[in-house]
């Protein structure tokens, strides 16, 4: 029996709310660079017709730490999705400014490339802010993860320390913020 779509592997509370606040901080205060697309290149380009959105640099305690954390979930996300996974990528910690937005796309496993990053079978997301419909402190409008096929769209429920994985080859988005900052950590299964 195949599982419903989208087929989601979801853990409400990765970052405890006091960890999820320090890394916030700590991003909020991070330098970092426009992020990168990934096609037709193996090292990436700006391109702000696709993706335009900051990739900051937290300290490399940070970054060890949440990968630690993923890697405990490794077995876990293996028996979900049914592979078996060899590493994970760097995250990338990402801040989403009034107007950034990354279009539909999928981060690998499709045969359509022949890059590094066609190697991923699994795509995670961490949510760090809070979503929601009208303005207000300390959370941010838009900016919604959208799964979508060949018939249905459906919208991640994002939370603030939860993490959401989904198989790599899967078409997904993050809609235009319309206010406000949106913070995540994005990573990646090989």
């Amino acid at each position: 029996m195949s599982k419903p779509w989208p087929d989601l592997f979801v853990v409400t509370q990765f970052l405890e709310p006091s960890l999820r606040e320090e890394i916030l901080a700590e991003m909020k205060a991070a330098s970092g660079s426009a992020a990168l697309v990934y096609g037709s290149t193996s090292s990436g380009t700006v391109d702000e017709s696709a993706r335009r959105t900051f990739r900051v640099k937290p300290p490399d305690e940070t970054v060890a730490l949440v990968i630690q954390k993923l890697l405990g979930f490794k077995a876990a996300i293996e028996k979900h999705f049914g592979v078996a996974l060899k590493e994970c990528e760097e995250p990338q910690f990402l801040r989403y400014r009034e107007g950034d937005f990354f279009v539909a796309h999928q981060d690998g496993n499709t045969g359509m490339l022949r890059l590094e990053t066609e190697q991923r079978l699994i795509s995670l997301v961490v949510f760090l802010s809070r979503e929601s419909e009208a303005p207000e402190p300390d959370a941010h409008c838009g900016g919604s993860l959208v799964l979508s096929n060949f018939t249905e769209r459906y919208r991640v429920p994002a939370e603030p320390g939860m993490l959401v994985a989904f198989r790599s080859e899967t078409t997904h988005e993050v809609t235009p913020v319309t206010n406000g900052e949106r913070y995540s950590i994005a990573c990646w299964f090989r």
